[in-house]
């Protein structure tokens, strides 16, 4: 019973509060070298905290969804293995599983900051919506849960104080936006392989209005992470280093069409199985976020930058 109920939880998809941390990753480098050290400790605290509390409210989420989706899930080649669906859990105990860790993560929350606990309410008030019916609506569930991404990353910004930036908000909606079609895609294409009779909830049960949305998010992402590199506003806080955020853009495209490519075989869509099994997708990103980090902490890399793209101009970090 513990290891169900842990797996109840799906520790495993904590990883999407990673979304939590760019408001961290991104203001540290606008802050004054000598206020750093001062507010770094007290930032990594709050913000790991707040993914603490998100980790629970999600995952009584996944234990109270999973109890209302059972019998769907039996038909599922996947899903018939998650403990509700599997019977080693009654329904009954994964509701109430679930209000216990929605409500300490909702505490948790409300612990760091007042607006950080009301962002929280407003994600549990999204959820019980979407459970309550609008997973069952094309197109509006893969919007509401977008949506909640889009949360996380507001949250991780009240947690240090800092105002939400919507360039923030815009690259992170589109982008799980499209992980969400490509869970979708994913979904569909297993359970025509196994032929077990499962159904969308949603009714996604065409392939090319799939593929439609997915070349629509997936090209919006890359659209995205481009113009929010060669803004203005990112030029404010980074100088020419903004520059070098565009420069990791293939990565960007490697990563989207990767993970595209997966949903059409029909593999996992956990983004963690993708990194584990993708070698072409761990490998990109892990090029990503080591320009991400160069670009906007290595000592020297505006001087760099300056000299490649800015040759006869007088560039200052």
């Amino acid at each position: 019973m513990p290891l169900d109920l842990l797996r109840l939880m799906r520790p495993q998809d904590w990883v999407k509060n990673v979304f939590i941390l760019p408001a961290l990753v991104f203001s540290l480098p606008a802050l004054p070298e000598e206020a750093r050290a001062e507010v770094l400790s007290a930032w990594i605290l709050d913000t790991a905290v707040v993914v603490a509390a998100f980790s629970l409210l999600a995952s009584g989420f996944y234990s109270i969804n999973d109890a209302l989706d059972a019998e769907r899930d039996r038909l599922h080649p996947r899903k018939r293995h998650r403990p509700i669906a599997a019977g080693r859990i009654t329904p009954q105990t994964g509701v109430r599983f679930g209000g216990v860790l929605v409500a300490a993560g909702l505490g948790l929350g409300f612990v760091v900051d007042k607006a950080v606990g009301g962002v929280l309410t407003g994600y549990l008030v999204l959820q019980v919506l979407y459970n309550g019916g609008l997973k069952r609506v094309a197109i509006v569930d893969a919007v509401v849960l977008a949506t909640g991404f889009a949360m996380r990353a507001t949250v991780g910004a009240f947690a240090i104080d800092r105002p939400v930036s919507t360039w923030l908000l815009g690259c992170v909606f589109f982008l799980t936006l499209y992980l969400a079609f490509i869970k979708r895609m994913c979904d569909l294409a297993a359970a025509r392989a196994a032929d077990t009779g499962w159904t969308s909830p949603a009714g996604y049960d065409d392939r090319f209005e799939l593929n439609w949305l997915l070349g629509l998010s997936g090209v919006t992402v890359v659209l995205c992470w481009v113009l929010y590199a060669l803004s203005p506003h990112a030029a404010s806080l980074f100088g020419i280093r903004a520059s070098g955020l565009a420069l990791l853009t293939p990565f960007v495209v490697i990563t989207v069409h990767r993970f595209y490519r997966r949903a059409n075989l029909g593999e996992r869509d956990s983004p963690l199985a993708a990194i584990r099994e993708d070698r072409v997708i761990s490998i990109s990103l892990a090029l990503f976020v080591a320009g991400l980090f160069a670009c906007l902490y290595l000592p020297g890399a505006a001087d760099l930058l300056g000299r490649l793209i800015y040759p006869d101009a007088a560039i200052t970090p």
